[in-house]
């Protein structure tokens, strides 16, 4: 399973607050509404999926408003610390791509490949190496081939899905995926594969210091289409296209309704429904 790198512990937080948290930021403790489903395309597993944030209008605002998880380096983004790598068949994945990549493509090319791109953290894991303060990878602004992630960039040029060429945290995010075995009183089990958001929390302990996160931020929530749709592509890899579909549909179902129960608190508030004029006219009548 990907993981990022966790971010140190500085103090213990208050119960559903974010020590770092900006001013645009929500709590992260709210009302979910979350559906659970046998898997179709595996009668072994079943889905735990959190309709709250997977209908949510949130998306990805870097270079365009993102603040950064540590607070002077708004342009990296959650890049800063690097991407670990969730296990040896990953790392290679990436390797391959990081061959196609050309000085055009990628700002540290020379670097990259004189001294290497890979690191190990202070416990010994392997991920992607920081360089000048950041992933070794991420393009800077004013670059001619573009800012942001190369591996990303290249995806692009070649016509290919991003998630690809990136390290696997690195596409995932901002979803989170996670197993569990659930006993069942019958004396049998199933894994329970949870699909939701990764908020502060999921970066361990030291997310509460983030300087700012995206998934409970109302400037990051305002996407002409729910997260379902824009991460199709993801969501289709994390799940398979059948369970993908169903999750598709229940979706659906959800945002159909006129009051969808427990709405993602970052989303924009839904416009006051106009009164008819024949309503109107009505309460006239009953003065």
């Amino acid at each position: 399973m990907a993981k990022t790198k966790k971010a140190k512990k500085t103090k213990q937080p208050k119960q559903g607050v974010a020590a770092g948290a900006t001013p645009d930021e929500v709590g992260l403790d709210f009302a979910r509404a979350w559906v659970t489903f046998p898997d179709p395309g595996d009668d072994e597993q079943l889905f735990r999926c959190d309709l709250t944030w997977l209908t949510s209008r949130w998306t990805c605002i870097f270079g365009s408003g993102c603040q950064g998880i540590q607070a002077g380096r708004a342009d990296d983004g959650c890049c800063t610390l690097g991407a670990h790598f969730s296990d040896e068949e990953d790392e290679e994945r990436v390797a391959g791509h990081v061959a196609r990549l050309t000085p055009e493509l990628w700002q540290f090319h020379d670097v990259g490949t004189r001294t290497g791109w890979t690191e190990e953290d202070e416990d010994g894991e392997r991920q992607t190496r920081r360089w000048q303060g950041s992933c070794i990878f991420q393009n800077r602004p004013g670059f001619a081939g573009g800012a942001g992630c190369s591996l990303h960039i290249l995806a692009l040029r070649e016509g290919r899905e991003p998630l690809e060429t990136k390290p696997d945290v690195c596409w995932q995010l901002p979803v989170r995926r996670t197993y569990e075995w659930i006993d069942r009183p019958d004396d049998t089990q199933i894994l329970q594969v949870t699909i939701g958001e990764y908020d502060r929390r999921g970066w361990g302990p030291g997310g509460h210091d983030l300087h700012w996160w995206c998934t409970s931020a109302t400037s990051a929530h305002g996407a002409g289409e729910p997260v379902y749709v824009t991460y199709r592509p993801e969501l289709t890899e994390l799940m398979g296209k059948k369970g993908y579909a169903k999750l598709a549909e229940l979706c659906e179902e959800r945002l159909a309704a006129t009051l969808p129960m427990a709405p993602h608190p970052a989303d924009p508030r839904p416009a006051e429904p106009k009164e008819s004029k024949k309503s109107k006219d009505a309460k006239e009548s009953k003065k």
